[in-house]
């Protein structure tokens, strides 16, 4: 669904920023550019930061069902070709003293079938992050943060060790739509061993589960609780990270009135100068948040959604030339029977992220020329491939997919995004 943003807000948001920068002392201002003052925690240091990916993309095939729900390319129509921004970020961090920093970031983010949009359809930014970070909070290494802020689910860990998830494909469990980002209260430890072979720690948050929407207070409120651990092992090269997240849909009385999602998700990544391999896989339990119905009977039922993503990525001519590789698969509902009921929907907020009526089939390959450090040119595959679900289907709607050749532009300014972001940000800082 597209966000539509009028004026006034994209205005403010502007206006907002500016004051932000103006805001800094004379001396923020002349630490701007100076990263490593801002990772020392100065006094009154900033800096700006940002980053940009777009495409040049030609859609070869198209599903006949224009099946994908979220999918990048779902509802773009076959044989079209396109410039495109997919996103844009512009970001100022601050340290107001040692204990404490601040993080703004403005997005704009997919211009295209869903997107953020003023009403003149022109692309436009919204506020994704607007948090006060208390570092060290009771004991060395534990940060409180508040306001608008990354989620434990994929961003810290996953989104950086696979490198190149972002700039071409979201995360398996992103696709999914599990919020990147919300609003919330969290609680963020990050801790070495002495002689820094070990690194591990923990990252709670209990949020509205909206992302950057208020919450609708006209209605039943269910705030989203998210849970992630992780260890780095042998020198931080083999990460093995565990996350958990639960959120009620709907809670009243009576025999299917009790509904709620929970997933369990664990990522095994090793990590390497030359090459990164790993898995990431997820189980999503979707209680009584699915219905399937026939001829004569709708009935609610229990739902659970798998999925699992193979990726790697090595180098071919040390940083300047890269080769990657992603296989994800899917399954929407491993309960589906389609011996007793014809058809499924899903309900609620997991109706947009977990249509249960077709398995997906998702893979990306391509290269990564870099002629500077955080310039990137990669030329890649974006296939994925539809299963339908429902019994004696034939032809394309037993099987079809969508197919787009793209030229991906990627570069980055003012933080650390090299890819592969070897010291995966934020946890050696």
């Amino acid at each position: 669904m597209k966000r539509r943003i009028d004026s006034k807000n994209f205005y403010f948001s502007i206006l907002f920023f500016a004051f932000v920068i103006s805001f800094t002392s004379a001396k923020a201002q002349y630490l701007w550019n100076s990263d490593s003052a801002f990772r020392a925690g100065t006094p009154n240091s900033g800096r700006i930061w940002g980053y940009v990916f777009g495409d040049l993309f030609y859609k070869s095939h198209s599903d006949s069902l224009n099946r994908g729900g979220n999918n990048q390319y779902t509802n773009v129509k076959q044989s079209t070709n396109q410039f495109q921004f997919r996103r844009i970020y512009i970001g100022y961090d601050y340290n107001i003293t040692k204990k404490f920093s601040t993080e703004f970031l403005l997005a704009a983010e997919d211009d295209f079938t869903s997107g953020d949009l003023l009403q003149n359809n022109k692309f436009t930014p919204y506020i994704k992050f607007a948090n006060l970070r208390w570092h060290d909070l009771l004991f060395k290494g534990n940060d409180l943060v508040f306001g608008l802020q990354p989620t434990p689910a994929f961003p810290y860990v996953t989104e950086n060790l696979f490198s190149y998830s972002r700039p071409i494909e979201r995360t398996i469990t992103d696709i999914r739509r599990t919020p990147s980002f919300d609003f919330g209260l969290g609680l963020q430890g990050r801790f070495n061993t002495p002689d820094k072979s070990v690194i591990y720690g923990y990252d709670l948050l209990v949020a509205n589960g909206t992302s950057a929407k208020p919450q609708t207070l006209s209605g039943n409120v269910y705030k989203w609780f998210y849970g992630d651990a992780f260890v780095g092992l042998l020198n931080r090269k083999l990460i093995i990270d565990f996350y958990a997240d639960y959120q009620r849909q709907n809670w009243v009385m009576g025999d299917h009135g009790h509904a709620a999602r929970q997933m369990n998700k664990l990522a095994v990544v090793w990590v390497d100068k030359k090459f990164t391999i790993g898995t990431e896989g997820f189980i999503n339990g979707l209680t009584q948040c699915e219905v399937g119905t026939n001829a004569t009977t709708k009935d609610t039922l229990d739902g659970r959604s798998t999925g699992i993503s193979f990726y790697a990525h090595a180098n071919i001519i040390q940083t300047k030339l890269r080769v990657w590789f992603r296989y994800d698969i899917y399954n929407p509902n491993t309960k589906y029977d389609n011996t007793t009921y014809t058809k499924y929907a899903a309900l609620y907020t997991v109706s947009t992220s977990y249509e249960p009526n077709n398995k997906e089939r998702f893979l990306s390959f391509g290269l990564d020329y870099s002629p500077i450090n955080n310039v990137h040119v990669m030329p890649n595959i974006w296939y994925n491939k539809y299963i339908g679900q429902q019994a004696n289907l034939t032809g394309s709607a037993a099987h079809d997919h969508d197919l787009v050749w793209r030229m991906t532009f990627y570069f980055t300014f003012g933080k650390l995004f090299q890819n592969p972001s070897y010291s995966y940000y934020p946890f050696t800082h």
